[in-house]
Order: structure tokens, then sequence, then C-alpha cells
């Protein structure tokens, strides 16, 4: 147990990397007894669990433990008997990463939770798993959350040094044109310049890091695909170039109706699985399904979109169109807690069921009162034409 701690400590007094406190952080119930957080890798989940430590515990304090399960160790220790060991020495919390890479482990999460009592866990896992919905042992047990990337907003803060706050998406409409002007008064010209900056390079905490991002992002694309999907989606390695080719496909014309018909053709695969692959690439955090009102998989979606302008920028080498980049940066960052469909009127994007979103990257020539327009603007005059930096504030 002893190497343990001593990690964990070396992990906690080392960790100065530049941080802003995430939101996810504020939403998480931390009472309940076990709480996995899911994200798509190179997200910052491991980060997050020994923020959560050193702001709750400190360091030196053995009743919280950080523990990595890909350490060989536990080929041989069970998880339940260690963290029994943890208990019995006066743990309280487990935090568990990349739980897994360990076999059996919805069923030896559920048997600390039933004999452990007195133990709080928190585990990190894939976008890719299905916590719930596939693993029974866990069922009306666990808490699912999920820690997305950063947004404009959380880039702003760490980049800028500032302590912009989030605001709501009726707050922003009602009051966007008094918004849009108190942020830009304390940001100036920088504020475009920081947004650009952000579709191609901010979405991942990794920027931070002195290596180059691109590089690191793409590596990043390729270990979700290899390691997440193929493991915990169960399939074979063969079939990892027609998904590799399925997702090169979909960011070159995206955002897209894909035509399933040709993308089986060409990927000398079946449609269903053709759907099937679009689904695990949407549950890796890789491209975003967008349907029609009332519609869901497995019915075909009305476009596909790239996850995040970033993976744009990485995964396709042509000059980006910008109203795609536009749009993609729209979707991303609204999604967080609002559900969004295809519009039927002359717009993108159908939020919560009756507010119409048109992306545009200049103010409207003709002004439909019927719709919200984001503008890549700085600010903006109309009562319904919204910045679309300002978007980037949802959370």
């Amino acid at each position: 147990m002893e190497p343990f701690y001593r990690t964990h400590n070396y992990l906690l007094t080392h960790l100065d990397t530049p941080i802003v406190r995430r939101v996810l952080m504020d939403e998480i119930n931390w009472n309940e007894r076990l709480i996995g957080i899911k994200g798509s890798r190179g997200i910052g989940k491991t980060t997050f669990l020994l923020s959560y430590a050193k702001e709750l515990y400190g360091t030196g304090n053995n009743k919280c433990l950080y523990v990595n399960l890909n350490h060989f160790f536990f080929t041989e220790r069970t998880l339940f008997d260690f963290a029994e060991e943890f208990h019995s020495q006066g743990g309280e919390t487990l935090l568990i990463d990349q739980v897994f890479k360990y076999p059996e482990w919805s069923k030896e999460l559920r048997k600390c939770y039933d004999k452990l009592p007195g133990l709080k866990i928190v585990f990190t896992g894939s976008a890719v798993m299905r916590l719930k919905e596939e693993n029974p042992d866990l069922a009306g047990k666990v808490s699912v959350y999920y820690l997305r990337g950063f947004s404009f907003r959380e880039y702003l803060n760490l980049t800028d040094n500032k302590d912009f706050r989030i605001y709501g998406l009726n707050e922003m409409i009602d009051n966007h044109k008094n918004i849009a002007k108190e942020i830009t008064k304390k940001l100036g010209k920088k504020l475009m310049i920081d947004f650009k900056d952000y579709l191609h390079h901010g979405f991942y905490p990794f920027y931070l890091e002195k290596r180059n991002y691109s590089e690191n992002l793409l590596k990043t694309i390729n270990m979700t695909l290899e390691v997440d999907v193929l493991n915990i989606r169960q399939i074979e390695q063969r079939y990892l170039p027609k998904i590799r080719k399925l997702l090169y496909l979909l960011s070159l014309e995206a955002p897209c109706t894909p035509n399933v018909s040709q993308l089986s053709k060409e990927l000398e695969i079946s449609r269903a699985t053709v759907m099937n692959y679009i689904k695990y690439l949407k549950d890796a955090r890789l491209v975003n399904m967008l349907y029609d009102k009332g519609m869901d998989f497995p019915k075909k979606p009305a476009l596909v979109y790239v996850y995040n302008t970033n993976l744009q920028y990485v995964i396709n080498l042509k000059p980006l169109n910008r109203l795609t980049e536009y749009k993609t940066f729209f979707y991303n960052q609204i999604q967080k807690d609002l559900q969004a469909y295809k519009s039927k009127k002359k717009a993108d994007f159908l939020i919560n069921g009756n507010l119409h979103f048109c992306v545009m990257e200049n103010n409207p020539y003709k002004n439909d009162a019927n719709v919200y327009y984001a503008v890549n603007e700085q600010e903006t005059v109309g009562e319904n034409v919204i910045p679309l930096w300002l978007f980037g504030f949802l959370y």
C-alpha cells in the first residue's frame, strides 16, 4: 500500500500545471458513494481526480488515495481486496483511474459498494463505456457524470488569467449586448484572436504542454480508436482501418448527411455496420450526430458533424470552411445541457424544441424575427443577433 501513497503524494505535489476549476467539480454530488466520470481520451480526467484530492484532502493525507488500474499490481491483486485494505487503514475516498483496464471491474466495484459502505469510490472511464446500460451490477448504484473539454470561457480564464462566469442561454438571449460589451471591455481586440486560437487548439487541456498540439491530438485520436473503441466495443483489430477511414471520409464532408449505401460500398461493410461505427465514433466524442426532432439512433442522422473544431484541423488537412468551423463550434458548446435538433426553418439548429438558431459568418442580410443568429462578430446590434463566441460561455 505504501508505494501507492508515495505515488499519490508525488502526483499531488507536482500538480503544478495551471489549473482552471472545471465546472463539473461543482456539479457532482460528492455525497454519492459510487461516482463514475466519463470523458474522451485527453480531456483531463486524471488531472480532475487529482485536483479533487488536492482540494478536499491536500497532500500527505492517507484518507484519500489515487490509483491507476493499469498498474501490473492489479494483475494479481483484486480491486476489492485492495479497497478493503485501504479502508481498514482509515481510507475514506478511493480514486480509480482507467477502470476499464481491469477485468470484471463492474463486479468488483459492486462488491466494494455492498461490503464497504463507509468507502467512497470515484472512478474514470472512457467515453465509449455505457456504465449503466451494459453493467447491470451498477444499475441504481452509480452516478455518472461527463467531463468535457474546455469551453471557450474556461480557455479564456486560463489563458488570460480572468474569472468570467457562466451565462445561461435565456440570460444570453435577453442580455447579450451588455454581456458582450462587458467581456470585450476586459479583453479588447484580443478576444477575437483568442477565439481563433481556441477553435484551433483550445478544447483539450494538453494544449498547455510543451509538445506539438496537432501531433499530440492525432496520437490521442488513434489511441481512442485503437484502445477505447476496439477494446470496449470488442471489435477485431482487422476492422480498425475501416473505422479510421470512415472517420476521415465523414470529416471531409462534415456537416453532411451520411450516404450510408455509398459508405458501405467504399468500406466493404454492411449498412448496419456503418451506422454502428458512426455511433461508436459519436460515443468516443469524435463526431456528433444531429437528428430531426423525434428521431434517434438507429435511424440515420440528418447531419454528422466532427465533434469539435480542434479535431477538424487535425483530421482534415484541407483548408477549413469557416462556416463549417463556426457551426461545429456552436453545436459542440450548446450540447452540454441543451437538446439540439436539426431546424426545419431557415436555420441550422432547433434548441430545446422551440428556439431556432442560424450560424453565420456575418450579420444577416435578411433578419427573420423567429430566428436567432449566431454571428462571428465581436459585438452585434440586433436583438436576435448574438456573437458566436458568446456561446462558449454556456459552461
